[in-house]
């Protein structure tokens, strides 16, 4: 079994780590690159569901943690 971690990243995307694979709404998988995405969690991004940035000039705020 593959080891993948999700980090949420506070003000920002989630950081998913690991041999993954991500499908569409439809099942088609993503092509990736590498091991390593940015997932949008602002919903702003003009690429999603990846982060292009875009929440750090909407003002994007969460902070996520364990113990909530």
């Amino acid at each position: 079994m593959s080891n993948v971690t999700i980090k949420a990243l506070k003000d920002g995307p989630l950081l998913v780590q690991g041999e993954m694979e991500l499908l569409d709404s439809e099942g088609n998988p993503f092509k990736l690159t590498n091991e390593s995405v940015a997932l949008c969690r602002c919903g702003g991004s003009s690429n999603k569901p990846f982060c292009d940035g875009t929440h750090s000039r909407a003002g994007f705020q969460s902070t996520v943690s364990a113990g909530e």
